[in-house]
C-alpha cells in the first residue's frame, strides 16, 4: 500500500500538470463564451418565491428590495418583528406581489423548519433560499476568556444555514431552485481579529461547495462573499467575549480602520444579478479575488503583510482592550 501511495505521489501531480496544460486554454474560452451567453439568458424573477433570512437589516434588507423590484414573492425571516414589517411594507411598495414575515431564530432547528413550512404552505412552492443571517465576533483569539461564549457565531453563521437548507432542499429540488449563501472573504482569506467568525464562514463555504457536488444540477448554488459592507455589523454590532450582543462602534472602527465600506444596496444588486446569471461564486468588491491569488502563490508574503498591518503589538492590544472596557457609554446592549 505504501508503494502504491509513493507511485501516486510521483505520477499523479505530473499527470494532472499535463492535463491542465492541455485543457486550460479551451476551458477559459468556454468559460468566457458561457459568461457572455448567461448575460442574455438571465432568470426572470417575476412570481418566483424567495425566502430570505436576516432580512430586517443590512444586506438581507437590500436583497429583499432587489428581489421585490423584480416582482418576486417574498418570505422574510428575522427576530425583530417591527423592523421586519417595515421591510415588508417597503418591499410591497417596490413591486413584490406578495410578502409574508416570520419571526424566528435561525440558530434553532425547530424555528428553521417552521418558517420553511410557513413559506411553502403560503406560496405553494419555494424557488430561492437566501441564507443571509449572520453575526460577528471581532476579537483576537487570545482575548477570549471562555471560548464557549463564541458558540452563537457558529450556531447562526453555519448551523443556521445548514438547518434551513435541510428543510428547504426537497422543495428547491421540485422547483429546480437555487440556494444563495452569504459567506465572506474572511472564509478563505486571513482575518486577524476575526478568527472565530472566519472559521464559521470557512465552514459555510466548504459545506456549500460539497453540497454543490452532491446535488449536481438539481439545485444551483451561488456563494456570495461580500467584503466590508454597510450593515449593523459595520456599525459596531458584535458578540462580545462574554457572549453578549452589543453595539460598540469604536471596537469595529479599530478593526476596519480606513478600509472602504461598500453600500449594502450596491452589494445586494450585484448578488441578485449573479444569482440570476447562475454564477457559482461572487466576490464583492471583486478586488478581493486578486488577494486570494496572492494567498495561493505567495502565502508567506501575504501572511507577513496582514500581520504587520492588522495585528497590533501586545502593548497596543492591551491598551485597546482597556480603552474599550472603559468606554461603556459607547456600548449598547441588544
Amino acid at each position: 500500500m505504501d508503494l502504491i501511495l509513493l507511485v501516486m505521489d510521483l505520477v499523479f501531480p505530473a499527470v494532472i500538470l499535463v492535463v491542465l496544460l492541455v485543457i486550460l486554454a479551451p476551458y477559459f474560452i468556454y468559460k468566457f463564451v458561457n459568461k457572455i451567453l448567461r448575460m442574455f439568458t438571465m432568470e426572470v424573477l417575476l412570481g418566483k418565491v424567495v425566502l430570505i433570512t436576516g432580512a430586517s437589516s443590512g444586506i438581507g434588507e437590500k436583497l429583499a428590495y432587489e428581489y421585490a423590484q423584480k416582482g418576486a414573492r417574498l418570505a422574510l425571516v428575522a427576530r425583530r418583528e417591527k423592523k421586519l414589517q417595515e421591510v415588508a411594507d417597503k418591499a410591497r411598495e417596490l413591486g413584490s406581489l406578495d410578502v409574508i414575515t416570520v419571526c424566528a431564530d435561525v440558530s434553532k432547528s425547530n424555528d428553521c423548519k417552521r418558517f420553511v413550512e410557513e413559506t411553502v404552505n403560503h406560496f405553494g412552492r419555494l424557488d430561492h433560499l437566501v441564507n443571509n443571517a449572520g453575526i460577528v465576533s471581532a476579537f483576537y483569539f487570545e482575548e477570549y476568556t471562555d471560548i464557549a461564549n463564541t458558540l452563537p457565531v457558529m450556531d447562526v453563521n453555519f448551523w443556521g444555514s445548514v438547518y434551513t437548507t435541510q428543510f428547504a432542499l426537497p422543495h428547491l429540488k421540485k422547483s429546480k431552485g437555487k440556494i444563495v449563501a452569504i459567506a465572506s472573504p474572511s472564509g478563505w482569506l486571513y482575518g486577524p481579529g476575526m478568527s472565530i467568525y472566519a472559521a464559521s464562514k470557512a465552514a459555510l463555504v466548504n459545506f456549500y461547495d460539497t453540497l454543490r457536488v452532491e446535488l449536481g444540477s438539481s439545485v444551483k448554488i451561488t456563494i456570495a462573499s461580500p467584503g466590508f459592507t454597510e450593515s449593523e455589523m459595520s456599525q459596531g454590532k458584535h458578540l462580545t467575549t462574554e457572549g453578549v450582543v452589543e453595539v460598540d462602534r469604536e471596537k469595529l472602527d479599530a478593526l476596519i480602520g480606513n478600509f472602504p465600506v461598500k453600500s449594502a444596496k450596491g452589494c445586494a444588486k450585484n448578488i441578485v444579478k449573479a444569482v440570476c446569471r447562475g454564477d457559482r461564486n461572487i466576490t464583492d468588491p471583486s478586488f478581493f479575488r486578486i488577494v486570494y491569488v496572492c494567498k495561493v502563490f505567495i502565502p508567506e508574503v501575504l501572511e507577513w503583510f496582514f500581520h504587520v498591518n492588522f495585528v497590533p503589538s501586545t502593548t497596543m492590544k492591551n491598551a485597546t482592550s482597556i480603552n474599550v472596557s472603559d468606554n461603556n457609554n459607547n456600548k449598547k446592549s441588544i
